[in-house]
């Protein structure tokens, strides 16, 4: 598994008279990181028991097109860690609203929900909790899995629409 981090923080605030005279290029190529990409993986925190503005943002951006969206149909995992003791599980909750409204597919099992946050990580950032590592080692492997069941059952369609099946 190789995982390409994306930076957020250059994609502008969603505005429809923009994107009607062409998406911006941060826009652009955040889209086409996703198109790129086998599956997603959204890491994030929850700010005010919700979505953080900038994710929500940036996924609204990634959700449309004249075309097939970039977010159409991909498989989705998210992880999230929180100073709190629910670890992220209401942003999760409303996550799972907007990948139904994109048509993702959203990995079911092994949610990672890191619960109070600051005693699992060093003050360089790194993780240092064991049965958490241990749980997104499982979580990623999980969304390799999922990956891999979508991306066979596409080609097995693809094959009875083209009638070669």
């Amino acid at each position: 598994m190789e995982i390409t981090v994306f930076d957020l923080t250059s994609i502008p605030l969603f505005n429809q008279d923009v994107e009607d005279q062409d998406d911006p290029a941060p826009v652009k190529e955040f889209k086409q990181a996703i198109i790129h990409s086998d599956a997603l993986l959204i890491c994030t925190p929850e700010y005010n028991y919700s979505i953080p503005g900038v994710l929500k943002n940036a996924l609204d951006w990634a959700s449309r097109s004249d075309d097939i969206p970039s977010l159409y149909g991909k498989p989705v995992a998210v992880m999230g860690a929180s100073n709190g003791m629910f670890g992220t599980a209401r942003c999760q909750i409303a996550l799972q609203n907007l990948f139904i409204s994109c048509n993702m597919h959203p990995l079911a099992t092994h949610k990672i929900l890191v619960a109070n946050a600051p005693h699992k990580f060093d003050a360089s950032g790194r993780l240092t909790d064991a049965t958490t590592r241990k749980s997104i080692q499982e979580s990623l492997e999980a969304l390799v899995r999922w990956t891999l069941i979508l991306q066979q059952g596409q080609a097995a369609l693809r094959k009875t629409l083209n009638g070669t099946a």
